[in-house]
């Protein structure tokens, strides 16, 4: 519900709708629209490297286990780095916390250039993404808490969904654009390698910090807590107390750490639908199409009268897509249902399309309870424990996906030895979500 002011105006003129009453009012902040786009284009950037990685990886190794250890090298920065992130973005100037962090991610993505261009060993390839690791668990906490301080509370919602929905709309473009610049790259099918898109990456977040650099923000000196063992773990503390953060915290971790099957992605488009890298960029976009479409629904309707009951169907639905994606293909339902290949990559396409669209819904819901119910002196600790729940169930449900793929990985009626370790894996992990 919306607070209504009182007409001032004749008794039969209808009263003036508030400014924040309009969806889109928040856009007429213009130093959240600055941070706004500068994220967008950040994470379009850093969309376009993740698929790059998982698509070179598996080129140079056709093992389900690089994949897994792409989602190992993110988590255990994450995991180190998350108590002093959050305390560094609740004690230091967080607008300089995003420059730096964004700095630090431009030149991992420069290294990457170099490593993809010479074919370098793969190690090296795992070892810039736990500098990337590092920098984004730094990166989101300060990331959160500035946002609150952008907008007045009564557009905070609002502003939460615009940030879900340009983060969502780069999840569209980025694996598409990806595709785009690997094929306009000479011999980079051929040679494995994704150097292009790794300097794309770096100018985009040389473009996020020109946009973020001149945002008027206010930094407020805040009285100089000593640096003890209970500052650090504040935030953990703070959710363990609040009950309706730590459920919904702790539900989405552990739907998604289950039902997660974007890092085996890249197994569906070379040996299930064998459709390229032109493919595995449509499969890896289909889940933010869905949210974005979600969005735009959830920026005229905000899911929060009965959040509990709308975060239970959310991930109930997520799962039971997930299962359907498993099986939406001419190595499973193919056997029996006869369809184009085509048609079945398509009906994949639009499963992921509907777990991305109620797994939105538990992305806004989440947020906007973290950042409304804590008081700005913890927000930036409370963020850093809300990046490491994300983080955990996105990183180590890869990981737990690639390992179920790489054990499961021999020949059998659903074909080849890599096409059965990803319909398992993707199979065993939306049925464990559902039961969630």
């Amino acid at each position: 519900m919306h607070d209504q002011e009182s007409p001032e105006n004749l008794p039969d003129a209808p009263a003036p709708k508030p400014v924040a009453d309009h969806p889109y009012a928040v856009l007429r902040n213009g130093d959240f629209a600055r941070y706004l786009t500068g994220r967008f284009v950040a994470t379009l950037g850093q969309q376009m490297l993740v698929v790059a990685i998982d698509w070179e990886l598996y080129r140079r190794t056709h093992s389900a286990l690089s994949l897994a250890f792409v989602g190992l090298s993110l988590m255990v920065p994450m995991i180190l780095c998350t108590v002093p992130a959050g305390h560094f973005a609740d004690t230091f100037n967080r607008k300089k916390i995003i420059l730096a962090m964004t700095l630090l991610l431009a030149a991992s993505s420069l290294c990457l250039a170099l490593i993809s261009y010479f074919a370098a060993p793969v190690f090296w390839i795992y070892f810039c993404l736990f500098v990337i690791g590092a920098a984004r668990t730094f990166l989101w906490p300060a990331s959160a808490a500035f946002v609150a301080s952008l907008v007045p509370r009564r557009q905070f919602a609002s502003a939460v969904t615009f940030n879900s929905a340009a983060f969502q709309f780069s999840c569209v473009v980025g694996p598409a654009a990806f595709g785009l610049v690997v094929a306009l790259t000479p011999h980079a099918e051929e040679n494995n390698t994704a150097w292009a898109v790794y300097v794309f990456n770096a100018l985009a977040s040389l473009l996020c910090f020109g946009l973020v650099a001149p945002i008027r923000h206010l930094h407020k000196v805040k009285p100089a807590e000593p640096v003890s063992a209970r500052s650090l773990v504040e935030g953990f503390r703070f959710v363990y107390q609040n009950k309706i953060i730590l459920g919904t915290l702790t539900l989405d971790l552990f739907a998604v750490l289950l039902g997660g099957a974007v890092t085996i992605l890249p197994m569906y488009a070379d040996d299930i639908f064998h459709a390229g890298a032109e493919g595995l960029g449509w499969l890896r976009n289909a889940m933010a199409v869905g949210a974005v479409l979600c969005a735009f629904l959830l920026a005229h309707r905000p899911p929060l009268q009965k959040a509990g009951q709308t975060m239970l169907w959310s991930v109930a639905l997520f799962g039971l897509a997930t299962v359907l994606f498993a099986v939406a293909n001419p190595n499973s339902l193919g056997r029996w249902i006869a369809l184009p290949s085509s048609s079945w990559f398509w009906l994949s396409f639009a499963l992921l399309a509907v777990a991305g669209a109620v797994d939105n819904i538990s992305v806004v819901v989440r947020q906007t309870l973290v950042q409304t119910l804590t008081p700005d002196e913890k927000r930036g600790r409370v963020s850093a424990v809300n990046s490491l729940f994300i983080g955990t169930s996105n990183e180590l449900g890869g990981f737990r996906a690639g390992i179920v793929a790489y054990l499961f990985t021999t020949p059998t009626v659903l074909g080849n030895a890599h096409a059965t370790g990803a319909i398992v894996s993707t199979l065993t992990g939306g049925l464990g979500s559902i039961l969630v």
